[in-house]
């Protein structure tokens, strides 16, 4: 769910600032799906469709993606005003996990019959459609890296949760919920907007804005510090695989007068390439150099350079660090 007009919002309100939006891409599997019908009077009856419909597991795990970006909307008033914390008794562990069985069915079910969720009812619908198609898929909880303020953080929280599904021998890394749409800030209202970056994302990428309580995936344990302190990417950088290859570091301490260089993968001379200062004033960055698949630049830091510096290709927001006046 993404805030636009330089905000992203995403699960448990996020706010993302200076992101753009992209044009939709739609690819073989997400055609097919927008021809569905509106309405399935079960799960069952969608997860034969799509089994009638897509033969590799790749296929199905990506069908049931779209059709739930497409047709599952952001709750915000449940977000805004969430229930009250439901507790039960048990007697022994089977017993807990069965009643935890029972709940998660009524909200997986309450989400496919109301059209409505915040990220755990994504993820339930998910792991239920994908088990009804014959795939292993799992929920994972854990951070999500999305605003300004979350560059040089302390620690890590648990407010977020995503899928992994097992897809032709591979484990895939889903995010429905940052995959369905996003609050307009200036109508103010939820409005569709699908994108497919959060399907089967690159790791490296999926990382860098998702963090799991386990700290670990696939038993490989996952860097902490490099998740809080590294810069802030957005979906642009993603889509367009740009690479933040220097400074690996989103905090920047500087004295006026400093200049820093930046490598970026993937992004050609002649892109217009440029920062706001805090004027609001357009700088265009100009001194690049192209070095293998990477542009390099400098910048000098003055006092017209804010706490954040926002680096946009063309009109889309692609990296920010966090900048410390020495």
């Amino acid at each position: 769910m993404i805030l636009k007009k330089n905000t992203i919002f995403v699960l448990f309100l996020s706010v993302l600032f200076l992101q753009s939006a992209y044009s939709q891409k739609y690819n073989a599997v997400d055609n097919i799906v927008l021809k569905y019908p509106k309405q399935f009077s079960s799960t069952e009856k969608l997860a034969e469709r799509i089994e009638k419909d897509f033969t590799s597991d790749y296929d199905k795990a990506r069908a049931i993606y779209c059709w739930i970006a497409f047709n599952i909307s952001y709750d915000l008033a449940t977000y805004l005003n969430p229930p009250r914390a439901r507790g039960f008794s048990y007697t022994t562990e089977l017993d807990k996990q069965q009643k935890i069985k029972l709940q998660n069915d009524k909200d997986l079910q309450k989400v496919f019959k109301t059209r409505k969720a915040v990220c755990e009812g994504f993820t339930l619908l998910y792991r239920h459609l994908a088990g009804l198609v014959g795939l292993k898929c799992e929920i994972v909880r854990g951070d999500s890296k999305t605003r300004l303020n979350d560059i040089g953080r302390q620690n890590t929280t648990s407010n977020h949760a995503w899928n992994v599904v097992l897809a032709d021998g591979k484990w895939r890394l889903v995010d429905v919920t940052w995959g369905e749409g996003y609050y307009d800030q200036s109508k103010r209202k939820l409005a569709k907007d699908f994108t497919d970056i959060y399907f089967d994302t690159n790791p490296s990428y999926f990382f860098a804005k998702h963090f799991p309580d386990s700290g670990t995936y696939l038993g490989d344990e996952l860097s902490k510090s490099d998740f809080l302190n590294a810069p802030l990417i957005y979906n642009k950088t993603i889509e367009g695989d740009y690479e933040i290859m220097a400074p690996q570091s989103g905090t920047i301490a500087v004295k006026k007068g400093d200049k820093v260089t930046f490598r970026i993968k993937n992004i050609s001379k002649t892109a217009v390439l440029f920062y706001l200062n805090q004027k609001n004033q357009t700088v265009r960055i100009e001194n690049s150099k192209e070095r293998g698949e990477s542009l390099e630049f400098q910048v000098t830091f003055d006092q017209n350079i804010g706490q954040y510096l926002t680096f946009y290709l063309d009109k889309s927001s692609i990296v920010s660090f966090k900048v410390i006046q020495k």
